[in-house]
């Protein structure tokens, strides 16, 4: 039977998204892993791929269509001996269903695409597979949450399916999955307070230009109230001298010149979260509904200002790598988010973030936390003070404030004053960084 292809969810926030361009047309005969569209997520412009093989019966959402939910039926594939008659209705039910609340697949009918199971779940985290292995698996009783597919990115495909690869369903059911972490609340509301018609009404007779929210405003505003309202942020302020490592940071640059490698003072501070994260495991933690997440690698976030908002690309195994390589990978991963080229896996995840304005020369603020992380770590400029010697004389340093924003759930204030304390510690004798 003729197979729907459902909007993807390409990133762990998209709820909907826009079909920004089709790249095949009805009667191209595509293969698993060829590039049917281009959809803009909450995030970035994505490639969106064939996982099954077969031909474009029918588009059933034009391109430039925007607010389609995830799971819309978006296209049909036909699989060998099949025609365009045997669409059916479906054609005509999921242009409806694009505009559903519920993000539904449209209805079967009579000659119309079989219905296909739900997406399973594995611990709460989604197991990607297609429609077609989906429906197979649901025919043979398969439990799809027990093997790896081979199609791209681990997405189970009807090749695994049909030829039974994936493990049968057990005898007994398992006890229900932990809630999942859910990056995102699944309708968090932006309508708090005045309606926007209430609003308008304020400024009538003011000028004003009215801007519609795209998809990563929506987001940033949903996860950033959701912070704000479920998290109960705590906050601790230290100050570091950072004159010993201007100068060892000058002179690491000189010796590495010839390699073009140019260190920023935000690649200490990376090193430095990295290397307290291990020192107090404690604090290297995230809060997953009814239960902690304690990681064991240094995985850390850094913000990243784009055009409309924000990323948080993670550095994994942070703890691990030289302050070249986390320079290196940090460049990286900022111009690519700028440009909105990031990868999902390449701004999920992580315990805790970083947010440096110090470079706009503000001295101090207070970050939000960007759940499930269990911290972030605010940065300020570094600042020409006065300041009390050891030997109690009076002397000029360059002081940098830094403010710690934690979810009390996750780490409490004690925990959280030792893990500044070894941030502050590298950060003042940053040699030992380098061990």
């Amino acid at each position: 039977m003729p197979t729907e292809i459902l909007m993807p969810a390409l990133s762990p926030t998209m709820e909907e998204g826009t079909l920004a361009k089709w790249l095949v047309k009805e009667g191209d005969t595509v293969a698993s892993g060829d590039i049917l569209a281009e959809i803009e997520t909450d995030k970035a412009t994505m490639e969106f791929e064939a996982v099954d093989d077969g031909v474009i019966g029918k588009l059933l959402i034009a391109a430039g269509t925007d607010g389609v939910k995830v799971n819309t039926p978006i296209a049909v594939l036909l699989a060998d001996g099949e025609s365009a008659s045997d669409i059916g209705a479906a054609a005509t039910a999921a242009p409806e269903a694009a505009k559903a609340d519920t993000g539904a697949k449209a209805a079967p009918a009579g000659g119309s695409a079989a219905p296909v199971p739900p997406a399973p779940t594995r611990g709460g985290t989604r197991v990607f597979a297609s429609p077609l292995a989906r429906r197979i698996a649901a025919e043979k009783g398969l439990d799809l949450t027990q093997g790896a597919g081979s199609g791209p990115h681990g997405r189970i495909v009807k090749a695994d399916v049909a030829d039974a690869t994936v493990a049968p369903q057990a005898a007994a059911a398992a006890p229900a999955a932990a809630p999942a972490m859910a990056a995102a609340p699944a309708k968090a509301t932006l309508a708090s307070g005045p309606t926007a018609d209430q609003v308008a009404r304020m400024y009538d007779g003011r000028d004003y230009e009215e801007v519609a929210l795209d998809g990563m405003r929506k987001t940033v505003a949903a996860r950033l109230t959701e912070a704000k309202q479920t998290i109960p942020h705590f906050y601790l302020r230290r100050e570091v001298q950072l004159d010993a490592l201007m100068a060892f940071r000058a002179d690491l640059n000189r010796q590495l010149e010839g390699r073009g490698v140019k260190l920023s003072v935000n690649d200490f501070i990376i090193k430095a979260c990295a290397i307290a994260l291990q020192a107090v495991p404690g604090c290297n933690a995230v809060w997953a509904g009814d239960r902690m997440l304690r990681l064991k690698p240094s995985d850390v976030a850094v913000a990243v200002a784009v055009e409309g908002g924000l990323f948080t690309p993670v550095l994994k195994d942070a703890h691990l790598k030289s302050l070249s390589a986390l320079s290196a990978e940090m460049k990286d991963l900022a111009t690519r988010a700028r440009n909105k080229k990031l990868a999902p896996h390449e701004y999920v995840g992580g315990a805790m973030a970083i947010s440096n304005l110090g470079m706009f020369g503000i001295e101090n603020f207070d970050a939000v936390i960007n759940p499930p992380h269990g911290s972030i770590l605010a940065v300020g400029a570094g600042i020409k003070k006065p300041v009390v010697g050891k030997d109690g004389a009076l002397a000029v340093a360059t002081v940098m404030s830094m403010t710690l924003s934690v979810d009390h759930r996750v780490i409490d204030g004690a925990l959280g004053a030792e893990f500044l304390k070894e941030v502050v510690t590298s950060l003042e004798n940053p040699v030992t960084m380098l061990a």
